[in-house]
């Protein structure tokens, strides 16, 4: 054995240690980082009754803590108060004021009836949930409707393939000029 043989087996095992540790590293700083990304972009739906006849669309994971479009007021019958609320590409749309909207927008109508607030007469406050209507724009896969996906929902579930055929024929004869929208962004 010569006098270099012991220090490279000495260089060796150091690098050994120091490529260990620095894997190590990697592993224990990605990987909850890449964990929290897949758990934030929510479960895919496991089965397609979660999901509109007609579009395919379903309830995005995480819609309740999206940023405010605009709240709404539904005159008799119907009697709601209303919140549209949207994704990071809706609110960028609507803050630079474009129109189309681009694909990946996701908008989301939550719906309650009106009540009367037990703390002070004069305020509505929202009362029971009645509907979560979602829009997905994707210009290719709803080119017939006008690049719109529709989905109306009650209590999480869709509701008839019946319902869902009048969502494009509303917006198309009412929001042509906002691209299909009703909803404007509140000052």
């Amino acid at each position: 054995m010569t006098p270099a043989e012991p220090e490279t087996k000495k260089r060796s095992y150091a690098t050994a240690i120091t490529l260990g540790m620095l894997l190590l590293v990697v592993l224990l700083t990605c990987v909850p980082y890449l964990v929290s990304i897949a758990f934030a972009e929510g479960p895919a739906p496991d089965n397609a009754a979660d999901a509109s006849p007609i579009f395919g669309v379903t309830i995005p994971a995480g819609y309740k803590q999206w940023e405010l479009i605009a709240p709404a007021e539904e005159a008799p019958p119907l009697d709601e108060l209303r919140a549209v609320v949207g994704n990071q590409t809706a609110i960028d749309a609507y803050q630079a004021a474009k129109l189309p909207f681009p694909d990946g927008t996701i908008l989301v109508k939550r719906a309650w009836k009106r009540k009367q607030s037990p703390e002070f007469a004069s305020a509505t406050v929202p009362g029971v949930a009645t509907t979560v209507q979602v829009m997905v724009k994707d210009s290719k896969k709803y080119a017939a409707t006008g690049g719109w996906g529709f989905g109306r929902f009650i209590d999480g579930k869709p509701v008839d393939a019946a319902q869902h055929r009048t969502c494009w024929g509303c917006h198309e004869a009412r929001a042509k000029s906002h691209d299909y929208v009703f909803t404007r962004l509140a000052p």
